[in-house]
């Protein structure tokens, strides 16, 4: 997959939660690595695009409402 596929996947698979998801969740379901996930992850925070939250051991990411708004 090319990378803007993979965060196109991304965005779609949390623009479809309700709740933060952990990037273990967001990996599995669209079939890629915890690392790959991490990295475009990452890459989209720094877009403003995802919003990210430490919790315990856990990385909680969850769609910017705003940029859901224009999407």
């Amino acid at each position: 997959m090319k990378e803007n596929e993979i965060q196109k996947k991304i965005l779609e698979y949390l623009s479809k939660q309700e709740w933060p998801s952990t990037t273990e969740d967001i990996a599995k379901n669209i079939g890629i690595s915890w690392n790959t996930a991490e990295l475009h992850l990452t890459k989209l925070q720094v877009q403003e695009k995802v919003k990210f939250r430490r919790v315990g051991r856990q990385n909680q990411w969850w769609i910017n409402k705003s940029y859901k708004r224009n999407m």
